[in-house]
């Protein structure tokens, strides 16, 4: 083990740490001295969205004491930016400990000083984004791992406008949470009449702000036999989903039972991500049964959205995060236009690794469409830069992720929900079904398909592997990829994109940030991004064609997932 390491397990053992901790601690020095090490090699970093890793003991676990630190060092920077009363919105999801953790993070911010609004409850995600905004907070945290395994927890940071933070405050945060060197620099209680308890009242506010998105609130009240089925996957969902529904006039809402108590354990699914065939497996057997319109699921913490639908030869399926996306970018550009409220400011957001098949509806519908960087928060910082100017209307990623109307800044699985039903009533007051407005939209604009390989590289050589593999591809780009060359390799660390045919270099406007893309001259866009919140680096591939009729869909669909097979395997990433 190496002396860094054993420094710091020494420092716990004798420092004011819990005895339950330090008892821990000694006892895996017997039975595990490798999970000991693991515990401690590192800490656990504050990144540019806050923390998230494996609950327990050591400096690179989610624990007491790596929440506590991190939030004296994110208040330390509160009270730099601000003057006068600061206010934090904390919310909290399902998670184990989640609860414990948000309680942590309240005290230590009121113990400085800082007025805290608490949830009295488990609440989504999306609700604190709204309640940082309705309350004029400077700050919040939400302590959710999102959809990661059971085994993890988190702590997401956001700023005054109710985004997670972008430069200069994300990487200004990690400097003061840095700092923080010891559980004893940490004001840990004292602050308790700092903390107040919200919850109906705000739940009331952002449900109210969720119907106020309806496009067509008529048809969903003439459609309101739609037949609904539901997941929440053990989450948070369960809170408000239901009620949006039915705020919308939507009656026939038949919810799967073994899914619905909010259980950190997850005990039906492996991981609870609604992009997972398997956290979706009894949705998809209860719509089958139920022959339902639709299907809806959403993760833990309530931000991402799976849709489910039927084929055209009545199978039941999930929609990718693209599709989702495709079906409603479109029809808030649309509809909106139908409705005659559509504005010639107007204009969606998605992020470089989410199809182009947007950017393409929105161009030939006069809608300016614009590409940031992975992650809700970009989305947030243009519409922040871009508000009294433009109008924004959606934004979107790949990822499951929706952002609709301008009164919360980060994604919202509630809201994407109530649209998503909307969408369905629309299309059946229509006689049609959601799959088949998809196929019409690529009859329209041209087939898109979109796949993701995450390759996973866990344990202390897993950052370096990734790294190299980054690297690789930068210096050595391949030339040719399924027989197509490739004409441009973007670099997005470098900020540069060049053309590999002929050497020209151009600047990328955009913040750094370790992702590259590979365009192919048959329109073939890779991209490789390291995640930033787990141990992995991930590789999406974008491919399109023309659709010529309707009956040739499943065929045009397999030759480009076959297009895609071949890539990755010619990547060496199957």
């Amino acid at each position: 083990m190496e002396a860094a390491t054993q420094q710091k397990i020494d420092k716990w053992l004798s420092g004011n740490y819990d005895q339950a901790i330090k008892e821990g601690i000694m006892e895996l020095q017997k039975t595990d001295p490798a999970a000991l090490e693991d515990a401690f090699y590192k800490n656990l970093e504050f990144g540019t969205g806050g923390l998230r890793g494996i609950m327990g003991i050591g400096t690179n676990r989610m624990n007491k004491y790596t929440v506590g630190m991190a939030t004296q060092g994110y208040a330390n920077y509160l009270k730099q930016c601000f003057t006068g009363e600061v206010s934090v919105a904390i919310a909290y999801d399902c998670r184990n400990n989640s609860s414990f953790f948000a309680s942590i993070t309240a005290n230590v911010f009121a113990a400085n000083g800082i007025r805290v609004y608490l949830f009295e409850a488990l609440r989504p995600t999306p609700e604190l984004s709204y309640a940082i905004r309705k309350n004029g907070c400077k700050g919040g945290v939400v302590c959710t791992a999102s959809h990661n395994p059971k085994e993890y927890n988190g702590y997401k940071a956001y700023w005054d406008d109710g985004a997670q933070m972008v430069p200069p405050h994300d990487k200004n945060v990690i400097i003061e949470v840095e700092k923080i060197a010891s559980v004893d620099e940490v004001n840990w209680t004292g602050g308790e009449a700092n903390i107040t308890l919200i919850g109906e009242s705000m739940d009331n506010d952002y449900l109210n702000m969720i119907k106020g998105l309806s496009v067509y609130p008529d048809v969903c009240i003439a459609q309101s036999d739609l037949k609904i089925v539901y997941t929440p996957i053990h989450g948070t969902g369960i809170l408000l989903v239901p009620k949006a529904l039915a705020q919308l006039g939507f009656n026939n809402v038949h919810i799967v039972e073994e899914q619905r108590k909010p259980d950190g354990n997850f005990p039906t699914v492996i991981y609870p991500n609604p992009e997972e065939t398997e956290a979706m497996y009894m949705g998809l057997q209860k719509a089958k049964n139920l022959d339902a319109d639709i299907l809806l699921g959403t993760d833990p913490d309530a931000d991402r959205v799976a849709i489910g639908v039927k084929n055209k030869n009545g199978e039941w399926i999930l929609l990718n995060g693209n599709q989702t996306a495709v079906l409603a970018f479109n029809y808030m550009i649309e509809a909106r236009k139908l409705k005659a409220i559509a504005q010639p400011n107007d204009m969606v957001i998605k992020t470089i690794v989410t199809t182009d098949m947007i950017d393409v509806i929105a161009k030939a519908n006069e809608v300016a469409s614009y590409n940031v960087l992975t992650g809700f928060k970009w989305i947030a910082k243009l519409i922040k830069e871009k508000e009294d100017k433009e109008n924004y209307i959606i934004g979107g990623e790949e990822s499951f992720g929706l952002m609709i109307g301008n009164q919360i800044r980060d994604k919202d699985a509630i809201s994407a929900v109530a649209l998503s039903c909307e969408m369905a009533a629309y299309e059946k007051s229509k006689g049609r079904t959601l799959y088949d407005k998809l196929v019409e939209l690529c009859l329209q604009y041209g087939f898109y398909k979109e796949s993701l390989v995450s390759i996973i590289k866990k344990g202390m050589n897993g950052s370096k592997e990734i790294a190299d593999m980054m690297e690789g591809y930068r210096n050595n780009p391949p030339l040719i990829i399924d027989g197509a060359p490739v004409v441009q390799l973007l670099d997005y660390e470098l900020q540069v994109g060049k053309n590999l045919q002929n050497n020209q270099s151009w600047s990328i406007n955009l913040p750094k940030s370790n992702v590259l893309q590979f365009i192919l001259a048959d329109g073939t866009k890779i991209s490789a991004r390291p995640s930033g919140t787990e141990p992995k680096i991930k590789f999406y591939f974008s491919v399109n064609t023309k659709l010529t009729q309707e009956a040739a869909f499943d065929s045009t669909e397999k030759l480009l997932d076959q297009k895609i097979e071949r890539i990755i395997t010619e990547l060496g990433l199957n």
